[in-house]
């Protein structure tokens, strides 16, 4: 292997996250990572909004990253909002049903901030897309938990996995709803230096 494509392969930046989903995400745009899962408190503050919430964590869990590296870091946050409330990820069987009963029918808010260090300090997004749920079956809702699809995420559901087939319409960033919205997370990228698309063009060209 010559030395350009070691290059391309080395890490260009940091994920605080041990997401599968957000790793394979920057990935698909050609950005090569480290990761580094950050530890930090995920309690909600009294009275604080989704908004408010996911942002605070995302630029926290970049920040708790970054004394151990030298790269950017890069730090993301992912609720699902209902009735203006904020649903984690389900602690057993009755949670989960609860929560997909809560979002049956109806139109939710998934709400993913991503936050990236660099050379321009700590810059950051906010994302809020629309998921509109068919409804759910009680029977549905049992057999999906039992698949184990629903135990580590927000919401209790996944969009790009077997829940795919509950989502009757979505208004926003898909990508935003399966763990980091894209289009906003590449403007970031570009403004901390850190390049995309790595090892898919002709960069001498």
């Amino acid at each position: 292997m010559d030395s350009a494509s070691l290059q391309e392969k080395s890490p260009v930046l940091c994920l605080a996250s041990a997401s599968p989903r957000r790793r394979d995400l920057l990935a698909s745009i050609g950005v090569e990572v480290s990761v580094r899962p950050s530890e930090v408190d995920e309690t909600p503050y009294p009275g604080e909004q989704a908004t408010a919430y996911v942002t605070r964590l995302a630029i926290a869990k970049a920040e708790a990253a970054m004394p151990h590296t030298a790269l950017p870091t890069l730090g993301s946050d992912t609720a699902v909002v209902v009735d203006g409330a904020i649903l984690g990820k389900p602690a057993d069987a009755d949670e989960a049903a609860s929560m997909l009963g809560r979002l049956s029918g109806r139109t939710h808010q998934v709400m993913t901030a991503v936050a990236v260090t660099g050379p321009c300090g700590v810059l950051y997004r906010c994302v809020s897309t629309d998921v509109t749920m068919r409804r759910l079956t009680g029977q549905e809702i049992s057999r999906y938990w039992q698949t184990g699809e629903p135990a580590d995420k927000a919401g209790g559901y996944a969009i790009q996995g077997l829940a795919a087939v509950f989502v009757e319409e979505i208004k926003g960033s898909y990508s935003a709803v399966v763990g980091l919205p894209l289009y906003e997370t590449a403007q970031l990228l570009h403004q901390q230096g850190v390049p995309i698309w790595m090892g898919h063009y002709n960069s001498h060209t």
